[in-house]
């Protein structure tokens, strides 16, 4: 599989596990350490656990294998190397600390998620009217939005004060 490839399908399997702000960062034209990086929120140290299996197992699946592995012991921040891709698994807390996204910011960024353009949740059936039959479900892939370098929109806190 390419390194392209691979990036979006490390995306779409940390996406399964309901990994948050997904993003996947092209460094072809930047450095040689790797093509991509993708990195990815999770909230708990159980789901980083199972962010982390879901993207061994299911690469595995796919013939692709992990190189090396960092930060299984602690869960703040899992690294998984493919080589050409390497993903990034963090706590929100330690992902805000290091910003990988702001140490690499002249890189091409696509965002990822799980909902279509119309800002509908992709996995959720719309409301069907009870007198017709249902129609058979569709799989839609995970909406990508692609930015350029700085002008990607940080993630900034605004605190309202009285």
């Amino acid at each position: 599989m390419d390194s392209k490839k691979l990036a979006f399908r490390l995306a779409e399997l940390a996406l399964s596990k309901k990994a948050e702000d997904i993003k996947i960062l092209d460094l072809r034209k930047i450095t040689t350490i790797a093509d991509y990086f993708v990195i990815c929120t999770a909230f708990s140290e159980p789901q980083v656990k199972a962010i982390a299996d879901a993207v061994l197992e299911g690469t595995k699946i796919d013939g692709e294998h992990v190189w090396h592995k960092e930060g299984t012991a602690m869960k703040s921040w899992v690294l998984l190397d493919f080589v050409d891709v390497v993903i990034h698994i963090f706590l929100r807390e330690t992902r805000s600390f290091y910003s990988l996204e702001k140490l690499w910011g002249d890189a091409d960024i696509t965002e990822i998620s799980d909902e279509t353009p119309s800002g509908k949740p992709a996995n959720k059936p719309a409301n069907k009217p009870a007198n017709k039959p249902a129609k058979p479900k569709t799989v839609k892939k995970p909406a990508v939005k692609k930015t350029k370098g700085k002008k990607s929109p940080a993630n900034k806190r605004t605190t309202v004060r009285k």
